[in-house]
């Protein structure tokens, strides 16, 4: 049976309440594969009783035990127990508990191609104020656990899709961290799962330069005509459909938007305010290159709303849908 590990993120976030509200739809029995949340009980049952939920939680011992996804029934399996269970408050002594959550999810991930794991918004700051200094975020996270030698994070929503050479680095760094060779390996992997799990033929690559106007010959910066171009020359050579460099500021027109399947970002936030604005709320963030299946929410952790209010359903549901197909 192909089941789907959702890993809910920071306790103190709407990671519980997008998944309490979403088993009150039709959605939740349209899933092909069993869902099954790894959380605290307790935060299960608090949660709901504060929005005003009657949802029946089934505990199961081991995965195999999963049913069938019915309407008002959440089948979780506790692996860790949350220090703090209230919304709207972060406290570091639940780093541990979200980490302990997604590590079983990868560690069963890795161990049976029919799982593929689903994660709600986790707060980095949180984390690492728990103890853990080196946390940078899921992808990272994922990449270490795996043991996978280069992921790429993609953002994609039915507008575009936006995959990013840095990630959750300082600006001052980007430059430095844009390698021929790690190009190489990103362009590879992108292509590589747009065929595989988007199932797009001959994917349209679209670069983007780091520089304004893409360095222009160099006059505003060399990084293109050194690092940049060279790598994009041996893709081509193989085969792979991925342009030179364009300036970033008219990269993201009608026509490109049309003519491209995915973006490649020098950085975190050169295309992620572009794809945010056109599909806040319905996007997903996947991790490719990896030896999981792994989807995710594009939001944060709402802790205004947390356990207040209905949160909006489109990402989860997005990386729900993306996972479930994945999984076929």
């Amino acid at each position: 049976m192909k089941r789907i590990l959702y890993s809910h993120g920071e306790p103190a976030g709407i990671g519980i309440d997008i998944v309490l509200y979403l088993s009150k739809l039709r959605f939740w029995e349209e899933i092909k594969a069993t869902f099954v949340c790894i959380a605290d009980k307790e935060i299960l049952e608090t949660r709901a009783q504060l929005l005003s939920l009657k949802i029946n939680f089934v505990e199961i011992k081991s995965l195999e035990k999963a049913k069938k996804n019915k309407c008002n029934k959440v089948q979780f399996i506790q692996v860790a127990k949350c220090m703090d269970t209230s919304p709207g408050i972060l406290n570091p002594k639940n780093a541990q508990y979200v980490l302990k959550n997604l590590n079983f999810a990868i560690s069963e991930s890795l161990k049976n191609n029919k799982i593929a794991l689903v994660t709600g918004p986790i707060h980095k700051s949180n984390i690492i104020n728990g103890g853990f200094k080196n946390f940078c975020g899921h992808t990272e996270w994922i990449q270490a656990k795996t043991n996978s030698k280069k992921v790429v994070m993609l953002l994609s929503s039915k507008k575009i899709k936006v995959a990013l050479a840095t990630t959750h680095i300082p600006l001052a760094k980007v430059s430095e961290s844009i390698k021929k060779s790690n190009l190489l390996e990103i362009i590879m992997i992108l292509n590589n799962d747009l065929k595989e799990k988007f199932k797009i033929q001959n994917p349209v690559i679209t670069v983007l330069g780091l520089n304004p106007h893409a360095g222009e010959d160099g006059k505003i910066g060399k990084e293109e005509i050194s690092k940049i171009n060279p790598a994009i020359k041996i893709c081509k050579e193989m085969g792979i459909n991925v342009s030179y460099p364009i300036p970033a500021d008219t990269a993201f027109t009608k026509e490109k938007l049309n003519q491209t399947d995915a973006f490649l970002a020098m950085y975190h936030d050169q295309a992620l305010p572009v794809l945010k604005a056109l599909s806040f709320g319905e996007a997903v963030n996947v991790t490719l290159g990896a030896p999981i299946i792994r989807t995710s929410v594009d939001h944060g952790t709402a802790l205004e709303i947390a356990g207040r209010s209905r949160p909006n359903l489109g990402s989860i549901k997005q990386a729900i849908k993306l996972a479930d197909l994945q999984l076929r």
